[in-house]
């Protein structure tokens, strides 16, 4: 399977504060961290089904930390915030995900993954009787 590689768009870098390059270095490094995980997950899986399956942990873990800055997205506008650094994180995450479904090979591997996935949780059709 091929490594994954990732990186922070230059619209989200952009879109934070100039004074902030804090926040910038740390999305960066974030990224190359997870980057150097997947491909770590990837490398040491016996099988591609073992990779994709790690690699779909991942990809949840992402949808559900986008889902949380959304949340925090709104709530810091209600307290009258700015809520920036909660929509670069938010994108980011997004784009993220994004950036692993266009890695054509494992983008199969993971839907097959995430297939598998709904039919061991029980998700089954209901007999009428």
């Amino acid at each position: 399977m091929e490594d994954i590689s990732l990186g922070v768009p230059r619209q989200i870098l952009e879109s934070l504060p100039e004074s902030e390059d804090d926040a910038a270095a740390d999305m960066q490094s974030a990224v190359a961290a997870w980057e150097s995980r997947l491909n770590r997950f990837i490398e040491e899986a016996a099988t591609d089904q073992e990779a994709a399956s790690r690699v779909v942990d991942v990809l949840e873990r992402f949808e559900d930390r986008q889902e949380e800055y959304d949340e925090f997205v709104a709530e810091l506008r209600a307290w009258g915030q700015s809520p920036i650094y909660a929509i670069g994180w938010r994108n980011l995450y997004a784009d993220l995900i994004a950036q692993i479904h266009e890695h054509e090979e494992i983008a199969a591997l993971i839907d097959r993954e995430r297939n598998a996935r709904l039919v061991e949780d029980g998700i089954r059709l209901e007999e009428t009787e």
